[in-house]
């Protein structure tokens, strides 16, 4: 049994999470669900709103008190939002489970640092099909050699703020790792007018956005006479709250430090 608190509990991701915990009462429960501030719903029941009609207690704005009674904080909110939580959780010695996107470089930094205080799992995705994909796509490029052009592509929903996706930047580092190169330099993100040929070492990147598409990655692997297609898709967001509270399970009783999904599924 693990106990979980999660920080933007009325987003897409918190009542996934709050879902799937509900479903499972011997294998999880929920000690506290936290929203903003300024939020209109603070102190509703949380059976009621989140029509979930198995779980105790009353929505509440982030505090320690809240948040001690949990072994760990899922948190899936922005940016500016997650340092603050990261923040108190130090206080409080809560591990952490952050599938928060877009932080800007500076940003990453801080959440390194919060790590060196408290067992702290950084991920921009949970699902474990994804992780596994990650790993296997490096293995691949190494294998087939600078021969395959690798293209990467990925889609998601149309209020997804960032992009490329954090998981389309984790296969980028993968392959160009594999291949020794600096992923700064060779992704070639779009392309338009007269480009001429394709580098050798470029890595492609196209985006798409639009609908409720909950998330697809594809790496192609092009090379004289084939072409090689590794595809994910997720079909329900329940895929990550799944595996980001495998990751949770996984998390609350390590030493402080910095872990991501490839620690969980032992592919390191």
């Amino acid at each position: 049994m693990t106990d979980f608190a999660i920080a933007g509990i009325g987003g897409r991701m918190g009542r996934a999470l709050a879902g799937l915990i509900a479903s499972h009462p011997y294998d999880y429960t929920l000690k506290a669900g936290f929203e903003y501030p300024a939020h209109p719903d603070l102190g509703r029941e949380l059976a009621l709103f989140l029509g979930e009609s198995s779980l105790p207690g009353r929505l509440a704005a982030m505090e320690s008190s809240a948040l001690r009674g949990a072994e760990v904080l899922m948190e899936f909110t922005a940016p500016a939002a997650s340092l603050e939580h990261l923040a108190l959780a130090v206080r409080t010695g809560t591990p952490v489970v952050l599938g928060t996107t877009g932080f800007s470089e500076e940003e990453e930094e801080k959440v390194k640092a919060f790590a060196r205080q408290i067992p702290l799992l950084f991920t921009s995705n949970t699902s474990l099909g994804m992780n596994l994909m990650i790993s296997l796509a490096g293995r691949i490029a190494t294998l087939l050699g600078s021969d395959y052009a690798l293209e990467v592509i990925e889609a998601h929903h149309d209020q997804k703020k960032d992009a490329p996706s954090g998981s389309a930047r984790k296969l980028l580092n993968a392959l160009a790792q594999a291949r020794g190169l600096d992923p700064d330099k060779v992704c070639r993100h779009g392309r338009l007018g007269l480009t001429g040929p394709r580098g050798r070492d470029e890595i492609g990147v196209s985006v798409i956005r639009g609908g409720d598409i909950v998330g697809e990655h594809t790496v192609m692997f092009i090379g004289p006479g084939e072409r090689l297609e590794l595809t994910h898709r997720v079909q329900s967001r329940a895929t990550f709250a799944a595996g980001a509270l495998r990751a949770g399970v996984w998390l609350k009783d390590k030493e402080p430090g910095l872990y991501d999904m490839q620690d969980v599924l032992h592919l390191k």
